[in-house]
């Protein structure tokens, strides 16, 4: 990362060690502002409720209880008041999660620094700080903005916030300052950045960049500024409920009027609308739409992905595309020591040794940790003398005592330990191919060395000639278990697997290949080529299968480019410089282990075992969540359409009430436990299924299914409305006619709940056999009956009644031999 020195900023110091006066920070205070990366966040209460108001979820809930209660129906209109709760706690806690996020970058940052002013060091709040300014950063600590490192030793920065990398980065001191006129940038091992924090050693930072200017700044825009749009299924539900009112409302004025024309009577008329309203608010789809969302937060949390924001049940059953990070997600996000390939003459324990004589135990070096794993130095002789690694030398040097004398163990670069060796010309160049078939195996090699010292003849410097090659040694971050797996189920399904890494392109390749990323040839690009393409003419390159060296921007780049496409894309993020395209995401996928808060909070699901199958885990049960959504939706209209079209078509025709609100509520007590109960219940599968079509507008219900849909409700209503007809006579038995028409409806609805869920679960089968059995008995229970208005049919009614509900089930079972493709 290249960056450029503002003009200006760093006038007049050309002493690297010479710090401000006092009065020069005023006057860059006021020309450059505060170092506030934090913008503040100055929403409340009203906020919340400007944004809950604009929900139709909330108006409709609130017109449904009021209606309920003037008709005296105060336990549904209970039911509706009470489902006001979960909505404004959905809206509360969304605005909360944003203050949270807020909070969590902030926990990145310092919140007082060493400076020199005045010749003098003094602590002063991070806010005060300003370009041009000398802090002093010690190990532990955060850098509190950016700047160039004009001084220091052994200094190595966890920088995995901004880039992702979990590895520690070794800085280099810049020796000059660059002139204040030059537009030459500065590479990135001179950098200490806002947000990151120095691990080992202390730093003297020259501040060029505060407040929004830092890098980390600018991510944090992007992530506060950042928005989610509302998903297709929220779009969807919203617009089936509106419609449905307005035909509800519509209907039930014109019921009103025409049995109040047909001579009825007000009283008729009134109780003929306000049934047919009872039957025709489409209440359950909202109840419905609530508890699948929160069954779904329940099943993706067992496997694994803790969902933030409830809707993602939906989306992330849609995924076509997975963006990738790396580090921890597809590997174990840990170095371990794979290879040992010592010199002739030396075994492998030998070479472990010696490495291990050159490392130290608790100096957060992961190259230490892992030579000393399972190793240990309880057993090694006494340091006499050590010569850290630097970024100048490249190399580590540790003088032990041994049996007979000295011994000296140096471990570093390849070609810095090669240059300490007596080799000849063809050794080194044999040590030199081993060590790129290891690297181009994607392994991070160091070689390692040792020489004999005489103890009267060694005055304390550091030998830098006479030593021995001991060997090579190979570190890797291996991938996890099951993930190839999880990466050939997605590509089967068609879910397209991008891996986006910091990481250079020959390891990110290995693990590609070894992850089963993109087959036998993945294709590489950098995130300098990918950033050089789109902005030439906007497209993405065709297959791309890995993305290198990739920056923040890049990556969201990338993200809204394979949007553009028509991919619904999935990105998993751990750090800050992962914010802005986990915000722009379709699904935005937190590291649980590992990942920052900030990556947490603004994210969709939080992956509790950082593991990349556990993201295949999750599609399939989105997936199959959504299905089973589809399939209680069906329920719910297939049943509604005949129930709201007799309500209003035989009072229309002039015939007597064929459901009194008694026979409503009946068939909702009915309806309610099938819809919650059997299709969120039914058997999940682990298979991803076929991704979703890319070309097509997202569809809650496909045409097919809409003709399905028709054709079944049209049938019933012809059905129980020729039933009770047929049942009326000409004498006009009503109750008859109605325990009739209302058992071929329930018979109907168990019909349509056994072919839609296809009898997989105990509920189903209990809804199925239960509710018309149950009903039947109260039908012809002496006394019970007629309190309901109803008479028991006869033998000739019941096998009327089965056949025509057979005929209906027939034709739900033809419409539904595919099951629901898409959303």
């Amino acid at each position: 990362m290249r960056r450029g020195v503002p003009e200006g900023r760093l006038d007049g110091l050309t002493d690297p060690m010479l710090g401000l006066t006092a009065v020069e920070a005023e006057a860059r205070l006021a020309r450059y502002g505060a170092n506030a990366i934090i913008p503040g966040v100055r929403e409340g209460w009203r906020a919340t409720l400007a944004d809950t108001l604009r929900d139709p979820m909330l108006w409709f809930l609130i017109a449904t209880g009021l209606l309920f209660a003037a008709v005296g129906r105060h336990g549904e209109a209970l039911v509706m008041l009470l489902a006001l709760v979960p909505l404004l706690g959905m809206d509360a806690y969304l605005h909360r999660r944003t203050q949270a996020s807020v909070e969590g970058l902030s926990g990145r940052l310092a919140t007082t620094v060493r400076v020199v002013r005045d010749g003098v060091a003094q602590t002063v709040a991070a806010e005060a700080l300003v370009p041009g300014d000398l802090a002093l950063v010690r190990a532990g600590e955060s850098f509190p903005a950016d700047g160039l490192l004009v001084a220091g030793d052994e200094m190595q920065v966890d920088e995995s916030t901004l880039t992702g990398e979990s590895w520690p980065v070794r800085k280099q001191v810049l020796e000059a300052l660059p002139p204040a006129t030059s537009r030459a940038g500065v590479e990135s091992p001179y950098w200490g950045l806002a947000g990151t924090r120095l691990l080992t050693g202390q730093a003297w930072l020259r501040v060029v960049l505060t407040g929004a200017e830092t890098l980390y700044g600018e991510v944090v825009r992007s992530a506060v500024a950042g928005t989610h749009a509302r998903t297709p299924l929220q779009q969807s539900v919203a617009q089936l409920v509106r419609v449905l009112v307005v035909v509800a409302l519509i209907f039930c004025l014109v019921l009103a009027g025409l049995r109040y024309q047909q001579g009825h009577g007000l009283l008729d008329a009134l109780i003929s609308a306000l049934t047919l309203a009872i039957a025709a608010l489409p209440e359950e789809f909202p109840v419905v739409l609530t508890f699948f969302l929160g069954v779904g937060v329940y099943r993706l949390a067992r496997r694994r992905a803790l969902v933030r924001r409830a809707v993602v049940v939906e989306n992330i059953g849609r995924v076509t595309c997975i963006c990738s990070d790396k580090t921890g997600t597809l590997t174990e996000g840990r170095l371990i020591l794979s290879h040992l390939h010592p010199a002739p003459g030396l075994s492998d324990a030998h070479l472990r040794q010696l490495a291990a004589a050159a490392s130290q135990e608790d100096n957060g070096d992961p190259l230490d940790e892992a030579v000393l794993a399972g190793h240990g130095l309880q057993g090694e002789n006494r340091v006499v003398a050590r010569f850290p690694f630097t970024e100048a030398r490249r190399k580590a040097s540790v003088v032990r005592e041994g049996e007979g004398g000295l011994r000296v163990a140096v471990k570093g670069a390849p070609e810095v330990v090669f240059g300490l060796c007596s080799l000849v010309e063809a050794e080194r160049q044999v040590w030199h191919d081993d060590m790129e078939t290891f690297s181009a195996g994607g392994h991070k090699v160091i070689a390692c060395a040792y020489r004999d010292l005489s103890p009267d003849g060694w005055q304390g410097e550091e030998p830098s000639d006479g030593f021995r090659m001991a060997g090579l040694l190979a570190f890797e971050d291996p991938v996890r278990e099951g993930v190839p797996d999880a990466v050939a189920a997605c590509r089967a399904a068609g879910i397209r697997v991008i891996m986006v890494t910091g990481d250079h392109a020959g390891t990110a390749l290995a693990i590609a290949r070894e992850a089963g990323i993109g087959g036998a040839q993945p294709r590489v690009i950098t995130g300098d080529d990918l950033a050089a393409r789109l902005e030439h003419d906007g497209r993405l390159p065709e297959g791309i299968d890995v993305v290198a060296r990739t920056l923040p921007g890049q990556k969201l780049a990338l993200v809204r480019a394979l949007q553009a496409q028509g991919e619904i894309v999935a990105v998993t993020g751990d750090g800050v410089n992962d914010v802005p395209a986990l915000q722009a995401a379709d699904i935005g996928i937190a590291m649980g282990e590992r990942g920052t808060r900030i990556a947490r909070e603004v994210s969709s699901i939080v992956l509790l075992d950082d593991n990349f199958g556990s993201i295949a885990g999750a599609i399939a049960e989105g997936r199959r969540l959504f299905t089973n959504l589809q399939l209680c939706f069906l329920y719910l209209l297939m049943v509604h359409i005949p129930l709201v079209m007799t309500a209003a078509l035989i009072p229309m025709l002039g015939y007597p009430l064929l459901y009194l609100p008694i026979h409503i509520v009946w068939l909702e007590l009915i309806m309610h436990p099938t819809a919650l109960l059997v299709f969120q219940n039914l058997p999940t599968s682990a298979a991803l299924g076929q991704s979703p079509s890319r070309s097509d507008r997202p569809r809650f219900f496909t045409p097919r299914l809409w003709g399905a849909l028709l054709v079944v409700g049209t049938a019933a209503t012809a059905g129980v409305t020729g039933l009770y007809l047929y049942s009326l006579g000409a004498d006009y038995a009503v109750e008859h006619a109605r325990s009739v028409a209302l058992m071929a409806l329930i018979l109907t609805g168990a019909g349509i709940t056994a072919v839609l869920s296809r009898l997989r679960s105990t509920s189903a089968w209990t809804m199925v056999v239960a509710a018309p059995l149950l009903s039947a008995v109260m039908i012809h229970l002496p006394g019970l009956g007629s309190l309901l208005g109803l008479q028991p049919p006869h033998v000739e009614d019941w096998l009327m009644v089965l056949g025509g509900s057979g005929v209906i089930t027939l034709l739900a079972w033809v419409g539904q031999r595919r099951r629901p493709s898409r959303a």
